[in-house]
């Protein structure tokens, strides 16, 4: 399909998702699909119906956004959050963390976190901030409402304590909900939080640029506090953390010099 260009710079005039960000033979692929579904056989045509479209227009934002999401995903890096990060910051900085959980998807890892972090401070002394750039994820997050294989890996104490069964799915309890703010936010164009303690940004930046991936690591290295957190995803890597000013703590664990 030709005319990939000019899409990409409609795109950009519709939604300000810039999609020379992503890995452009893998992110083609998806769209032509997608545009196919719809029985279209251009670009330009696929343009026109989500201007004028607006279910086709969400369609293609959520088609876009990378939604695997599972509470407590890889079990050993949150043991290891749990034994060695969470009192290590807490004893650093006392216990008003200043936490961001950015590209948070569908809610199940800033939920997992209040749980876990749970284990050492009061529940009303726990603050998330959780950012997506797609609005109905974000709808989904607040509802708080998931299937069982989602929450597989969910500690039983905390999947009795804070899960009610509602016909097929399990809908979390408030009392975690409302620690967690959740916000709109595009990690390639909008301003960062400054001072955070620890963030967490897992298995998402595997779908960007390398040079894409670089200038985010740099913004989140600027977004922390000495000292400070970062968690990354068990398909990711930072080749020269060094260079970005991080030392590494664990495998997927970096803190700022």
């Amino acid at each position: 399909m030709v005319g990939y260009e000019d899409f990409k710079k409609d795109i950009f005039a519709l939604t300000k998702i810039d999609l020379n960000a992503y890995k452009e033979k893998q992110m083609k692929r998806r769209i032509e699909t997608l545009i196919s579904k719809n029985s279209i056989t251009s670009y330009k045509d696929y343009v026109a119906l989500i201007k004028k479209d607006a279910e086709k227009f969400e369609q293609f934002v959520n088609f876009l956004t990378i939604n695997v999401s599972e509470f407590y995903r890889n079990p050993e890096q949150w043991a290891i959050l749990d034994k060695e990060v969470f009192p290590a910051l807490v004893q650093r900085f006392g216990k008003s963390l200043k936490i961001w959980s950015a590209a948070c998807s569908t809610g199940d890892e800033p939920y997992s976190l209040v749980m876990a972090l749970s284990k050492h401070l009061p529940l009303n002394q726990i603050k998330i901030t959780a950012t997506d750039i797609d609005k109905q994820v974000l709808d989904k997050a607040r509802l708080g409402l998931y299937n069982e294989k989602s929450i597989a890996a969910v500690p039983p104490e905390f999947k009795k304590k804070y899960f009610t069964k509602v016909g097929n799915s399990y809908k979390i309890a408030d009392e975690i909900k409302r620690q967690v703010e959740f916000k709109e936010h595009n990690l390639l164009k909008d301003p960062y939080p400054s001072g955070c303690h620890l963030i967490v940004c897992r298995n998402v930046l595997i779908y960007f640029t390398e040079d894409a991936k670089e200038e985010i690591y740099k913004k989140f290295n600027a977004a922390l506090a000495k000292d400070g957190i970062l968690f990354i995803g068990s398909t990711e890597q930072i080749m020269n953390y060094r260079e970005l000013n991080y030392q590494r703590k664990q495998s997927f664990f970096f803190q700022k010099l």
